[in-house]
Order: structure tokens, then sequence, then C-alpha cells
């Protein structure tokens, strides 16, 4: 089987931490050609996604004393071809996020590629329809929230229901979360910041204190559940997000957590989000991270039982890819 990874740039990645990475190992490991490529190297030519792109060998980081070690060099690249995405059994959408236009005319392209001969992970058009962050708000299972660039209706739901967190609708990774206080000095500036002085909305949410205790991710696979992780937040910084030093700990799935994946999984599968990580705090889903959910790496290595292999969740990822293309 061949798989395209649409990545940012390979060196660029930490194969530590990447979920992109542990899949590609996987893949190689499973003995599947991986091949990588950007958004900028695609292209739509007589109605056909095509890509420049480079076959790539990983070699796979190791478990040392409870964290990953990756070696040096840790992968190699083979020659530039251009080539049909359809050459390729599944290819994976993995380009970090902003959702900005580049990334939408991405999913353009890859509408390009033929579904009955090529699975594209997640669906460009699911892509499209499941903002992150509005998503998740067709569940019963979302917090009190607003979406909304008017100050005067922000300010109502601040004085409504107390501290909240307000959130970019298109971002990434905890950049630019801020948590709001009915009295805070700064309220008229931070919300023309992040509205662009009332030219952009934003996500509301009201502040959930169970977040102290965690963010937890809980990645699916076609609608179920394969893995988990909480993500606590450290310091003086409210956010849980590992990409701002929130703290990796293991966190079994409870019936609640499971009764919000089975909520939102035929949602998921109808959308063609194959792929996707939520996010839930104290019980509440706060987030459907669809574009390039991470979380592999953490959740594996905390879940991992004595004499387990590494790498069981990127495993099965491939495995059901595997089995769809049979």
């Amino acid at each position: 089987m061949k798989i395209a990874f649409i990545i940012d740039p390979i060196g660029g990645l930490d194969p530590t931490h990447d979920s992109s990475v542990a899949m590609m190992e996987a893949a190689c490991d499973q003995g599947h050609e991986v091949w990588i490529t950007q958004q900028s190297q695609l292209s739509i030519k007589a109605g056909v996604a095509w890509a420049t792109m480079q076959q790539v060998q990983l070699y796979p980081v190791q478990l040392v004393d409870g964290h990953w070690v990756a070696p040096s060099p840790w992968f190699s690249l083979g020659a530039i071809v251009h080539q049909p995405l359809v050459m390729m059994q599944a290819v994976f959408m993995r380009s970090d996020p902003p959702v900005n236009t580049a990334y939408l005319y991405t999913t353009y392209i890859l509408d390009a590629v033929d579904p009955a001969k090529t699975l594209v992970l997640n669906r460009p058009q699911g892509i499209r329809d499941a903002n992150e962050k509005i998503y998740a708000l067709q569940f019963a299972a979302s917090p009190t929230t607003i979406v909304t660039q008017d100050k005067a209706v922000i300010r109502e739901f601040l004085d409504t229901h107390g501290a909240a967190v307000l959130k970019p609708l298109g971002g990434k990774a905890g950049e630019g979360i801020l948590f709001l206080q009915p009295d805070d000095r700064n309220f008229n500036s931070l919300i023309e910041i992040s509205t662009l002085q009332g030219q952009l909305p934003i996500m509301v949410q009201a502040y959930l204190p169970a977040a102290k205790q965690g963010d937890k991710r809980i990645i699916l696979l076609n609608g179920a559940p394969i893995g988990t992780v909480n993500r606590v937040p450290t310091g003086s910084d409210f956010r849980g997000n590992m990409a701002v030093g929130g703290r990796a700990e293991a966190s079994p799935l409870t019936s609640r957590d499971r009764e919000i994946c089975a909520e939102v999984a035929p949602k998921l599968i109808r959308d063609g989000l194959y792929f996707v990580g939520i996010d839930v705090i104290g019980g509440y889903l706060t987030e459907v991270n669809v574009t390039s959910p991470t979380g592999i790496r953490e959740a594996d290595r905390l879940g991992l039982a004595p004499g387990e292999a590494p790498r069981q969740i990127a495993d099965q990822v491939i495995q059901w890819i595997a089995q769809q293309r049979a």
C-alpha cells in the first residue's frame, strides 16, 4: 500500500511528539510505502490532483526511561517525483492549522482525488464543514458558548456567566486563547484585538473550573476511541495544551467519555471525519479537532504496559486504512 502524508516541512517536525510521524513510522513498519508532500506542492491537471512528493523512510523512536528518544537522523528521503495522488491508496491531510485561505484551497484540490481509488483522511468536504470550535456546538455535551464579534454580546455573556475562555475560530495548540473575567480592565482591548475591531467572530465559552484538572484528548478512529491523554496546565498558564507547556498524564476513558464518543461518532462517520481528536473538560465536549489532531505519542507512552509494542495507536490507524483499501 502507498500512503501520502501532506505535512509541514518534515525537518521541522518533532518525531518524539508529532502524530504524523508516529503514523508514518507505523506504516513503514508494516511494509507500506510512505510518501510526503506539502500544500504548496499540490496541483490539479486535467481535473486530477497531482503532487510533487518524495518517498520517506522513518527510523523509529525508542522508549527510554519513559521518554521517546529519536535517532539522528530519524528519516531519509528518496528522489522527488511528480505524480497523481490517485496512485496512492490513502492520503492524509496533516498540515497544521490555521485554517486559512491556502488551507481551504488545499481541500478543494483534494476534492479532485477519486474517492473510489484513494481514501483521503479526513474527507475534504468534512474538513471544510467542521470548524474545530463551532462543530462541537451541535452536540448536547458542549458547554455554554456563544460565537460572535459583537462586543456588547460578549459583555452580556460575561456578566451572566462569569469567567469565560475566548478562542479564535481557526487557531491551534492554544494559540490566542484568553481567560476573561467580568472585571478585566483590558476587556475592550482584548475583544478588539481578537475580533480585528469587530470584523471576525470568535468563540466565548463559559469557563469550566475542571480545566485545572486537565483537558482530556480522546483520539477517535472511525468514531471509536483508541487512545486518551490528559493535558494538565502547569505554572501560571491556564491552558493545558502541550504546545504551551501542559503536562501529559494518563487518563483512562470514563463512562461519561464513552457517552460523548457515542454521541459524536455517527456524525463524524457521516462527514468522513475518520481520524479525530475530541477535547473533554469536566464531562463537556469543548472541541472536535479534525485538521491535524495530535496526542498519539503521549497516549502511547502513558498507556503502555510492560512489554507492549510502542506504536499501538498508530498501528491501529494504518491497519484500519489497509482494511478499507482491501
